[in-house]
């Protein structure tokens, strides 16, 4: 396994829209298992494939307090199944420490394939829905900083350009 860069706001490549993965293979599940280190490492509970460079439709989630429960989300779609919203403090790997509220759906129909290939369908409330709403963002090229103002969104850009300017720093 190998800890992947993570693409950071406002790097053009974030935009990309993500293609669908036509098969699961053995290069696809490697992937997921290295999304899952560099997920779990930065640490997160979320990270789409467009956040480390790699513009097709692959999610990667482990919302338990062990991280014992990864989650891999192949070709995912989700239906919104309420009208009802709610909102929810979030922030991001690719947007380091911001947070700022953003309003959802609260329940949706996620349809995807798992590493075997195999369709699975789940109903989903609470994180879970708030999460894949996210992550499939990412998959469509845009990032929860996007609902926000306009001035708040420059703020953050302005944040995350200074914090990575100082990981660079010390990188050196």
């Amino acid at each position: 396994m190998a800890l992947l860069p993570i693409l950071s706001f406002p790097d053009p490549r974030l935009r990309t829209v993500a293609k669908p993965i036509e098969k699961v293979t053995d290069e696809i599940r490697q992937l997921a298992a290295d999304m899952f280190e560099t997920m779990y490492d930065a640490p997160g509970i979320g990270l789409a494939a467009t956040q480390v460079d790699r513009h097709i439709q692959l999610i990667v989630m482990d919302l338990s307090e062990e991280k014992n429960e990864p989650r891999v989300f192949i070709n995912p779609k989700v239906t919104v199944l309420t009208e009802d919203t709610q909102p929810y403090e979030e922030g991001c790997l690719s947007v380091p420490q911001i947070y700022d509220t953003v309003e959802r759906p609260s329940r949706v129909k996620i349809e995807y394939l798992d590493l075997d290939g195999n369709a699975v369908e789940v109903d989903a409330d609470g994180l879970l829905a708030v999460c894949i709403q996210h992550e499939m963002d990412h998959l469509k090229g845009k990032l929860f900083v996007d609902y926000l103002s306009p001035l708040k969104r420059q703020r953050a850009r302005d944040k995350v350009e200074k914090i990575v300017k100082q990981r660079q720093k010390v990188k050196r």
